[in-house]
């Protein structure tokens, strides 16, 4: 063999081994995409969580009568997890900070308290009382005859890359903008008073100050400036024997922007945008861009209001931002859609990129079928790859790249479909759920009746999840009673007027309940990193951690 033909040989050889390597990558590169299309399934299932109570703040005793002003209306972490802000019917923001929120550089600590500090975090957080201030008044629309109320709708926490704390809260009508800063505020105790002690040529003491000022004034006016010279001298004297018993913060809430006259209808939800510089604010019919700098003007990028109201088919239930990407948002109505929209295809929005619809609730349709679809809270997983959504009587988690149903969907309120006629009656089937989720996307958490915690986990346990009755004694039981009672409905009385308009009562033969109906759990959080939820029962405030 000739070396020709060696060479030959052996470049077909290296040929050969490259075309087994490319199709060996291609392989894997289609194996990875097939994997990437079905995330969700092909995730190790995370291990089932054991949950405990960990704190409760504003627990009402026994026989205790509970004001409406006091019940918690909304609750929000900040990003790190360091703060929690808690809104309640009276207008106020009360603002929770983790023990472990702040502290010392690691470069300044000792062993010691880097082993002090490291165990501190590896367990949950525990939050102490911080600060509160009134954020709303309650008001009244002279042109519209119309009350307005202090409640607070929503609180949300401002990104901010100077670590300053800033918090949008929001009553029916009007967002406000708080920073939140720390004083150092030094604390004095005043001693024992004593008179001036000076020189021979100085009047001292009282009686010589008075009869000093009693001698009529030289033509320069000596004695008055001297006069002035001597009360000076006392108050440094005083001052000198103060003392500064130590040096604590105060924490202070200032409003620096609001955000006023830009909705008709109740606001419902805000939400922060990922660039830092705006957000968006959404009404029954309307969604509103906001620049944080920018109080006096706004622009409204989704209008859902017909020309007749007669017309009028749905309503906007809650609006989001995405969490990474700045110009995507979705928004979800009382038909049960999920509409997912980009804000670079045109100035007003309406015509949604994608509808997030169940394919099983395209079937036969009762009276009842659009009430309990509507949606009542939406968030996105922090990943931005899926969004849960919260009706009246499921869970459901959905793909943002498959629109035609959900991933999973989770069961609250199946129990309660025999008796929706009488939720209907006493105005139940409009309470508003609210839904959160894991930082790692794989727990999702909900509340429901009779106080109780639904927590579920993607791919772990069965369909039921794990049920926790938030008070401090969870072994407790509800007691049952009676649906008749007068209460005020949770949806606008806009929205919920197309769906009274033409029908009479229902009735069903009993109105007894396996749940108790007064006592909900409506609002909670999920912490940003650790697996911690805050949720409200009424004015209480109760953690949990697993």
């Amino acid at each position: 063999m000739t070396e020709s033909e060696s060479l030959v040989l052996e470049l077909r050889s290296n040929q050969n081994k490259i075309k087994l390597k490319c199709s060996a990558a291609a392989a894997e590169e289609e194996n990875m995409s097939s994997s990437s299309r079905d995330s969700f399934s092909s995730l190790t299932p995370p291990p089932p969580l054991d949950w405990k109570f960990s704190q409760v703040f504003g627990e009402t005793t026994p026989g205790e009568d509970l004001q409406d002003v006091d019940v918690v209306s909304s609750i929000g972490f900040e990003k790190s997890g360091d703060y929690l802000a808690v809104g309640d019917r009276g207008g106020r923001v009360v603002i929770f900070q983790a023990k472990h929120g702040k502290h010392t550089p690691n470069s300044f600590l000792n062993r010691n308290e880097l082993e002090r500090l490291d165990c501190a975090f590896t367990t949950h957080p525990e939050y102490q009382y911080k600060t509160e201030f009134q954020s709303h008044e309650p008001e009244f629309d002279y042109l519209k005859s119309m009350e307005i109320e202090e409640k607070i709708n929503r609180v949300k926490w401002c990104s901010t890359s100077n670590g300053s704390l800033f918090i949008l809260s929001t009553n029916d009508k009007t967002i406000k903008l708080w920073k939140v800063r720390e004083k150092k505020v030094k604390k004095v105790r005043e001693m024992e008073h004593h008179s001036v002690v000076c020189s021979e040529n100085d009047l001292l003491g009282e009686g010589s100050f008075m009869s000093e000022l009693d001698k009529p004034p030289t033509t320069n006016g000596y004695n008055l400036d001297w006069a002035e010279k001597i009360a000076k001298d006392t108050l440094s004297s005083q001052e000198v024997q103060t003392k500064i018993i130590h040096t604590e913060e105060a924490t202070r809430a200032n409003c620096r922007k609001v955000y006023a006259h830009a909705h008709d209808f109740n606001i419902n939800s805000i939400s922060n945008n990922s660039d830092g510089e705006t957000f968006i604010s959404s009404d029954d019919l309307r969604i509103n861009l906001w620049n944080l700098e920018i109080s006096d003007q706004c622009f409204n990028i989704i209008d859902m209001k017909p020309s007749n109201m007669e017309d009028l088919t749905e309503v906007i239930t809650v609006a989001e931002f995405h969490p990474i990407h700045c110009n995507l948002l979705a928004y979800s109505s009382s038909r049960g859609f999920t509409r997912l929209v980009d804000m670079r295809q045109s100035a007003i929005c309406d015509h949604s990129a994608r509808i997030l619809q169940d394919a099983e609730c395209r079937g036969s349709k009762s009276f009842f079928t659009e009430l309990i679809a509507s949606i009542s809270d939406m968030k996105f997983t922090y990943d931005g790859q899926h969004i849960l959504t919260r009706d009246y009587m499921n869970l459901k988690l959905w793909d943002m790249r498959m629109d035609s149903s959900p991933v999973a969907v989770f069961k609250i309120h199946e129990h309660l479909r025999p008796k929706l006629s009488d939720l209907y009656n006493d105005d139940s089937i409009f309470d508003k759920f609210e839904c959160c989720i894991s930082g790692d996307g794989l727990h999702f958490a909900t509340g429901s009746y009779s106080n109780n915690l639904r927590i579920f986990s993607h791919g772990v346990g069965n369909e039921e999840g794990i049920t926790i009755e938030a008070s401090k004694n969870p072994n407790r039981r509800s007691i049952l009673h009676s649906t008749s009672r007068p209460r005020r409905s949770s949806l606008s009385n806009m929205a919920r007027g197309f769906y009274r308009q033409g029908h009479e009562n229902y009735r069903s033969g009993s109105n007894e309940f396996s749940c108790n109906l007064s006592s909900k759990l409506l609002h909670l959080a999920w912490h940003p990193t650790t697996n911690f939820i805050a949720c409200a029962s009424g004015n209480s405030l109760l953690m949990y951690h697993a």
